[in-house]
């Protein structure tokens, strides 16, 4: 089973630095500190496919210390207070995404979910208080009512529901022709991963899980969630779409779902692109 994109990071990402202002000074001023190169939220990459770096005076906004990469340190930037950054992902971005090295892809992905969270959350959630960046860019802290804030990660799962020698997949009205993909929704609060895999396959589709097991997880930047593969044991194939959630949802068999990974032309539908973990989850469930 090949790895889920956006793993793989090697980077140090030295949480001693962001306690010590003494250690993060001496790495902000290592001549071979490099500033990762964002365009809004989208990164550059040069001829090699590679992430491109500038110094770290070219910093507009302060400065966020991502680690150290092969013991060099490496930094972000934070937008400048008041600057809003655009959402989603870019057609630019989206050109890049097959590009990636490893390595690089993990060290996107976590630079740009740090910065979009400084861009979104400048104010204190307690009292308004606009807030101030700490722990060399992993915290905000408000002045006012002493409040701190982190960066957070929004637990997401994704499922494959599995019946005799089929899987259940669904597509939604914005994805590509004949695309099909695993089924997915956020955790709610009180709710185990087992517990969210079994409501959100019974609300999307119809469908009653038992057994449920892991399979792997993934970072997800757009903006920062944790991507939560799992595969679900259904009590029945009977499907009732919930037309809010999907378009279509239909059983495969483990032939299909082979030639559409194989990007074969006789596939049946089209399997999510291999930086996606529904790719790595479909991989994992045809290899048995």
């Amino acid at each position: 089973m090949s790895a889920p994109g956006f793993t793989g990071g090697t980077i140090d990402r030295a949480d001693r630095v962001r306690q010590e202002p003494e250690l993060l000074r001496a790495a902000e001023s290592d001549p071979r500190a490099r500033l990762l190169v964002l365009h809004g939220l989208d990164p550059e990459l040069d001829d090699a496919d590679r992430l491109v770096w500038t110094a770290l005076d070219a910093a507009q906004g302060e400065r966020l210390f991502l680690g150290y990469d092969d013991g060099v340190p490496v930094f972000a930037a934070a937008p400048p207070h008041g600057q809003t950054l655009p959402g989603g992902r870019s057609p630019a971005l989206f050109a890049m995404l097959d590009r990636f090295h490893a390595g690089d892809a993990a060290l996107y992905a976590a630079a740009r979910s740090l910065v979009d969270w400084h861009a979104r959350h400048g104010f204190c959630a307690v009292c308004a208080t606009p807030t101030a960046i700490f722990r060399a860019g992993w915290g905000r802290s408000c002045p006012h009512c002493h409040a701190e804030h982190f960066p957070r990660v929004d637990p997401v799962v994704i499922m494959l529901a599995e019946f005799g020698d089929k899987v259940l997949l669904g597509r939604q009205p914005p994805w590509p022709a004949g695309r099909y993909s695993a089924l997915a929704g956020f955790l709610e609060v009180g709710e185990s991963i087992e517990e969210a895999v079994r409501r959100e396959t019974l609300e999307e589709a119809g469908i009653r899980i038992g057994a449920v097991r892991y399979v792997a997880s993934q970072p997800w930047p757009f903006p920062s969630s944790l991507m939560i593969a799992c595969i679900g044991e259904a009590e029945d194939d009977a499907i009732t779409i919930d037309a809010n959630e999907l378009e279509d949802a239909r059983w495969f068999s483990r032939e299909e779902v082979r030639l559409a990974l194989a990007r074969d032309p006789a596939a049946t539908f089209g399997a999510a692109p291999p930086y996606a973990i529904a790719h790595t989850l479909l991989t994992a469930w045809v290899e048995g």
